[in-house]
């Protein structure tokens, strides 16, 4: 048991954390493992999914998810961080008690615990779970990066033509199928790193250039938070292919389902691109280090990172609890869809 802790504290300490919380608030969250990845010999990692809050099927809710891709692992902590503090102010605060009761929050922080052990941004067959959808991009795509079918060997890799998803894929996709989609209204936020030098909020698509349909919501979404919060971290929020498309988007493909099979519901997928190239502008010596390439190394810029998307997260859950009050009226959506096609497809 000891060289087990012990191997567990060098590759996957966010696992021990995770336990840590998990038993530290037993009595307000509600968890379920979906499956196990063989990570090393004898020894077997739980993907989990925790709930926390309303029960309400008519409750709108946030998922938070982290750890899709292994490699950047910040993902996965920052939630961590998130849930450590909602763990706590829950034992004394009363007003945040009343507010789960209206709304309810889904937690899927470590989506490739295989990915994360071994520092590679696959799973362990070798698949982006990024890519692994089965949506193709429309249009040019950048060679590669967009998602190939040629050999795991190099990174993007979808998987070959024709097989089943990933079963971490799949995984995450049934959690966001049996947890948010049926609600009236629903958000989710990725977490990841490795582009740029700005944090980006980025929505779909990933795959087209064509905006979606909700855009005049996003818009009003992105309204909302650089007026209610116009002295915070500095957000750029877009559509991710305004920087470049990519081929099986895991969200492109559950936000289409949700206009399919949920239409008179609202669901708006976001992903935060933490931007990891500020990181290393900042301590060049983490290009030494594949893994420093996504993930801040000195501590005290680890501690910021920590704590910089705490105020994004609690936007998320009030943003999400008071939605009827800010989701555009019929009437409002032409101006908005204009504004949005003025700033980010023309």
């Amino acid at each position: 048991m000891a060289e087990l802790q012990q191997q567990l504290l060098h590759h996957l300490p966010e696992h021990l954390e995770l336990e840590d919380l998990l038993r530290l608030g037993a009595r307000h969250l509600r968890q379920r493992v979906l499956h196990r990845v063989t990570v090393a010999p004898g020894i077997d990692i739980p993907v989990r999914v925790i709930e926390l809050g309303s029960r309400n099927e008519q409750a709108p809710v946030v998922g938070f998810f982290g750890g899709v891709h292994g490699v950047e692992r910040i993902g996965t902590q920052v939630l961590l961080s998130w849930m450590h503090s909602l763990i706590h102010r829950l034992d004394w605060d009363d007003q945040l008690r009343r507010q789960l009761e209206r709304v309810r929050l889904v937690f899927m922080p470590m989506v490739n615990p295989g990915g994360i052990w071994h520092r590679q941004r696959s799973n362990l067959n070798g698949v982006d779970l990024m890519r692994n959808a089965p949506v193709d991009a429309m249009g040019p795509t950048p060679w590669l990066v967009a998602g190939h079918r040629l050999t795991p060997r190099l990174p993007w890799y979808r998987g070959a033509r024709g097989d089943p998803m990933e079963i971490e894929a799949l995984a995450l996709i049934e959690t966001v199928r049996a947890s948010l989609l049926p609600a009236p209204f629903s958000l989710s936020i990725d977490c990841h790193s490795g582009f740029g030098r700005r944090d980006r909020l980025w929505c779909s698509y990933a795959r087209s250039h064509k905006p979606i349909d909700n855009i005049a919501e996003v818009m009003a979404f992105k309204r909302l938070y650089e007026r209610a919060y116009p002295h915070h971290h500095p957000y750029i929020i877009e559509p991710q292919s305004v920087q470049y498309t990519t081929h099986g988007d895991l969200w492109d493909y559950l936000y289409d389902e949700s206009q399919e099979k949920y239409p008179d519901n609202l669901y708006l997928p976001f992903t935060l691109e933490m931007g990891s190239w500020l990181w290393v502008r900042k301590n060049p010596r983490q290009m030494l280090d594949y893994f420093g390439y996504f993930n801040p190394v000195i501590s005290h810029r680890k501690r910021r990172v920590l704590r910089q998307h705490l105020p994004l997260f609690e936007f998320l859950m009030n943003a999400s609890q008071s939605w009827r009050n800010w989701v555009p009226r019929p009437s409002q959506r032409d101006g908005l869809i204009r504004e949005a096609i003025a700033q980010w497809f023309m």
